[in-house]
């Protein structure tokens, strides 16, 4: 009997350790050798659930974006694996040899540490062979249009991001179109825009016909099919003569990898298992050669409009009398940089009063580019009688399809302006009869006297000297003193920003869940899940006084336990935030759009009446 219990005691023991032999918590970096600014990517891994992940500190490297955090799922003869990674985005700073210390994490109540990793930089940029590696990587990714930033393969073949620009040689405020397309063979789960260029020395307008929805469509490429989608498209004036560059654009894709199960059965009847991994992927950046416009025939009229315009006038009356108001309209319409023109200056009669002009653009982006009309409106007051004129307004623009500059101008217009009685501001004073005296304006009244003057009122009787006279002076007083105890209430209440953040918390997730609602009724799903992730998710954040970045499932359950929520509440609260976090990804079943709306909602307003 005993030696049956120490066979079975000793069998337990050597699966328990054998178990936690398996589970494995590692650090690598993309890059052991780095020049100063350089980026490079350092992941820790754990192939188990885990919890209370604690990064190094990161001594001598600036950390540029992080944790990102990614999980995969592994289903091979019907037993599930599971990974979690956490990967920061860091750039030395200064030369040296620099050690990043172990990462912590919890796993069964153990925890485990990563082993410390030393990384070299070097001054500058790093070693020949580094370089000649990136050299070789910017050829591969030239080739194929890409540039893969972090990946577990390499990937630039099947996916990639193009800059693409309808032309790279043009003059200054001459447009063109800068389009930005996805190409990929394989299948993704999600993407993420991680940052866009900055198109620094260009004005850019982005096109907003863009769908929001991609739509796909399949280009063949060198042989091989593409599935392709706009991402997005901006029309671009550069503002300087030079080279110009757009730097890359970079976004974050989950591409879902098919995994074979190893069984022969499992194979026979289809037996699949899936692997979402998370690729960083860069567009190249492109060079603009930007040419300065020609001097020479260059008008003095020339205001920087580069393309192809008209320019007309209107006047709504050209018969008025003195101090009446008259609209003046310059139009420019036509295809160019018409958001970059410059204010026409017309010439107006010294006698008139005119105001700053109202400017209206009626214009259409596109990806042909910049069409429509600029209309100024001048309000026009002539002060005095007499005929006047409103002389042409010359413009000129440079012509890029003849290679020249235009001139052109509105017509010119005659005004003919009568005297009104207001027009001078003139008193004429004879005897003392009042009907010597002329009423200009209102401005000046004869005297009462004699039977007029016995309507007027006298003094005390009116409403100085009256009941609600004193009234509304002592109210004064107490305004202000309310004002100070009220200034004063404000000033207590809102000086804790974490019970401030905490208060309006509700507020701000009711917002998003009212723009869930809107996509719900839209029928746009994924939207919709978004909306309803922020809301939880920043909810939790004001409520709990987590920062966004700390935020993850363990310190929430800890927070909420803490705080005397129901066990159950907590747990379905988790899993509302994983069924979101995954429907935004990939449908999910089970529950409906609907209903995941009631349920954060009624978690919202449970959470709110128990903390």
């Amino acid at each position: 009997m005993k030696l049956k219990f120490y066979i079975l005691l000793f069998l337990f023991l050597g699966t328990t350790l054998f178990a936690a032999a398996q589970v494995k918590f590692t650090a690598s970096v993309d890059k052991s050798e780095v020049g100063t600014t350089e980026r490079f990517e350092i992941t820790f891994t754990v192939n188990s659930s885990a919890e209370k992940f604690v990064p190094p500190s990161f001594d001598g490297f600036l950390v540029e974006a992080g944790p990102n955090v990614s999980q995969s799922m592994t289903v091979i003869n019907g037993v599930s694996s599971g990974a979690i990674a956490y990967s920061y985005d860091l750039v030395a700073i200064k030369a040296g040899v620099f050690t990043i210390g172990p990462a912590s994490i919890a796993v069964s109540g153990k925890t485990l540490k990563t082993q410390p990793i030393k990384i070299k930089v070097v001054k500058g940029t790093s070693t020949a062979q580094a370089n000649a590696a990136a050299r070789q990587q910017a050829l591969q990714a030239q080739a194929q249009g890409a540039d893969v930033v972090s990946g577990t393969r390499n990937i630039n073949k099947d996916l990639y991001i193009r800059a693409e620009v309808n032309k790279t040689n043009v003059y200054i405020g001459e447009q063109l179109t800068l389009s930005y397309r996805i190409y990929t063979r394989v299948g993704l789960a999600g993407s993420q825009l991680e940052k866009m260029s900055d198109l620094n020395g260009f004005y850019s307008q982005e096109i907003k016909s863009i769908s929001q929805t991609a739509n796909w469509r399949i280009q063949v490429i060198n042989g091989v099919r593409f599935n392709v989608a706009e991402i997005k498209q901006n029309v671009l004036f550069p503002e300087h003569a030079g080279n110009i560059t757009i730097d890359p654009m970079i976004m974050d894709f989950i591409v879902r990898e098919t995994v074979a199960s190893k069984d022969p059965f499992d194979s026979f009847f289809g037996g699949v298992s899936y692997n979402d991994v998370k690729y960083k992927i860069k567009s190249l950046p492109v060079v603009i050669h930007v040419k300065p416009l020609p001097e020479a025939g260059k008008p003095a009229s020339f205001g920087g409009a580069v393309g192809k315009f008209q320019i007309s006038s209107t006047l709504d009356k050209t018969h008025v009398k003195a101090n009446d108001p008259i609209n003046y309209k310059i139009v420019v319409s036509g295809k160019g940089n018409l958001k970059l023109l410059k204010p026409v200056a017309p010439e107006f009669p010294a006698d008139f009063e005119k105001y700053d002009p109202k400017v209206t653009d009626t214009i259409a982006d596109a990806e042909s580019g910049e069409t429509g009309t600029r209309t100024y409106t001048y309000l026009l007051i002539p002060r005095h009688g007499g005929n006047f004129t409103i002389d042409p307004v010359k413009f000129a623009y440079y012509d890029l399809s003849a290679g020249k500059y235009v001139s052109t101008q509105t017509k010119g217009f005659d005004i003919k302006v009568d005297k009104s009685a207001t027009e001078n501001n003139v008193v004429s004073l004879g005897d003392a009869d009042k009907q010597d005296v002329k009423l200009l304006n209102k401005d000046i009244r004869y005297i009462k006297t004699g039977d007029e003057a016995d309507s007027l009122t006298k003094n005390g009787e009116g409403f100085y000297g009256s009941p609600t006279y004193y009234l509304l002076l002592l109210l004064g007083p107490l305004l202000f003193a309310g004002a100070l105890v009220y200034g004063k209430w404000y000033e207590v209440s809102n000086s804790d920003i974490v019970k401030v953040k905490s208060r309006k918390a509700g507020k701000i997730a009711a917002k998003h869940l009212a723009s869930a609602n809107k996509q719900l009724q839209a029928n746009n799903r994924v939207a919709f899940y978004e909306n309803v992730f922020k809301g939880l998710y920043g909810y939790l954040s004001d409520k709990l006084n987590i920062a966004a970045a700390d935020l993850n499932r363990e310190k929430i359950a800890s927070e909420l336990k803490a705080r005397n929520l129901d066990e159950p509440l907590i747990n379905e609260l988790l899993e509302t935030l994983d069924l979101c976090d995954m429907a935004r990804y990939a449908p999910v079943s089970g529950v409906s759009e609907q209903q995941m709306f009631d349920k954060a909602k009624n978690m919202i307003n449970d959470i709110e009446d128990k903390i």
